[in-house]
This record gives structure tokens, C-alpha cells and sequence, in this order.
């Protein structure tokens, strides 16, 4: 049975989740990491992304993933043809890993952005990192250098951060520094593997 061992790792675009990832890594946390899945189903989909989109998102033999987010970030149907494609080959993935894991009988991460949003995986416990919205925008902005209404667009295409920190069995509040969040880590590892 897949998922048996499994907690959830999630929060909204530019949290944090990358660093808390990384850093249950170092405490020896095994991680299904569902955006780098993602990235390898979408360039082994080529085709059909030229079927559904248009060849002007494919450059060179690879999916341009940037030019394809602009698309899907600005029209619900669009981004929903996207996920139709790839939800079902990235869950399958995450699931055979997943089996995989569990039969080490320890717990382990999988990193799902959108968790809540696909309701798709059976998995009890889930980890939201969080910050208020406005650090958020921020945040989103420096990181990638866009402008506050693009950040807006991506941060409201998804369920907002306050929702899912109350859905969350446990909540990484990622507001301070790196120190600030490595102990909170620290303490919720500690909590995991009492718990499991």
C-alpha cells in the first residue's frame, strides 16, 4: 500500500518549502519531490504539449516552461488542459515511490504544492510552511523578478495560505530567519518520528 509512512510537505508558491525540504533532508528524511516529477513528465510530454498548445512552446526540444506558465497562469481552461495531462502521470509516479518507501517503515516527505488543491493524495498528515500573504508577494517577487501582478496571479491561482494552514496537522511558520527555521524544523522532526 502506497502512503503509509508519507506526510505531506506543502505551502503556497515562495514559502519556503525548497529550504524545509532541504533541511529535513539533512536530518536523513527521505523526499518524493512532486515539482521535479512534474519537470520530467512535462519534458516526456513534448508532444502532446505541442498537440494541446502550439509548437511555440516547444524550443529546441525542450518545453518552455516559462513561456507555458504565462499561458497557464492566465487562463483557467488552458492550465486545466496542463493538469488533465499531467496530474494523473505525475500521481502514478509519486505512488510507485511512495510504495517503494513505505517499505522502509519510516516516515518520509513528499513535497505536493498543491496538496489541497488536486485532492488527489491519501495521505493523512500533511506540513504547511507558512508566511503571511504580503511577505509572500515579496518574497515571490525577488525571487523570481516579477511584477506584484504576475505574483498575484500565481499566489490567488492557488488556495490561499491562510486556508491551508488551517487544514495542515502541523504548521512550519517560516516568518523569521534561517536559524528561526531550522529549530522549528528540528522540533516537528522530533514530533514526526515520535508519532509514527
Amino acid at each position: 500500500m502506497a502512503f503509509k509512512y508519507a506526510v505531506v510537505l506543502t505551502g503556497g508558491i515562495a514559502t519556503g518549502k525548497s529550504t524545509v525540504a532541504n533541511i529535513f533532508r539533512e536530518f536523513g528524511f527521505k523526499i518524493i519531490d512532486a515539482d521535479k516529477i512534474a519537470h520530467e513528465t512535462l519534458q516526456k510530454s513534448q508532444d502532446k504539449v505541442i498537440e494541446l498548445f502550439g509548437k511555440e512552446y516547444v524550443v529546441d526540444g525542450e518545453v518552455d516552461r516559462k513561456a507555458l506558465g504565462r499561458l497557464i497562469f492566465a487562463n483557467k481552461e488552458e492550465k486545466l488542459k496542463l493538469e488533465n495531462l499531467l496530474h494523473p502521470l505525475i500521481f502514478s509516479e509519486i505512488e510507485k515511490q511512495s510504495k517503494e518507501l513505505d517499505r522502509e517503515k519510516k516516515p518520509y516527505l513528499v513535497d505536493i504544492p498543491l496538496f489541497f488543491e488536486t485532492n488527489r493524495y491519501p495521505i493523512k498528515k500533511s506540513i504547511v510552511v507558512y508566511i503571511p500573504k504580503e511577505l509572500q508577494l515579496k518574497r515571490l517577487m525577488n525571487r523570481d523578478g516579477v511584477t506584484k501582478d504576475e505574483a498575484l496571479q500565481r499566489i490567488n491561482s492557488q488556495l490561499p495560505i491562510d486556508k491551508k494552514k488551517q487544514l495542515a496537522t502541523y504548521i512550519i511558520d517560516n516568518q523569521n530567519d534561517l536559524e528561526a527555521l531550522q529549530q522549528e524544523c528540528a522540533i516537528l522532526k522530533d514530533k514526526i518520528i515520535s508519532e509514527s
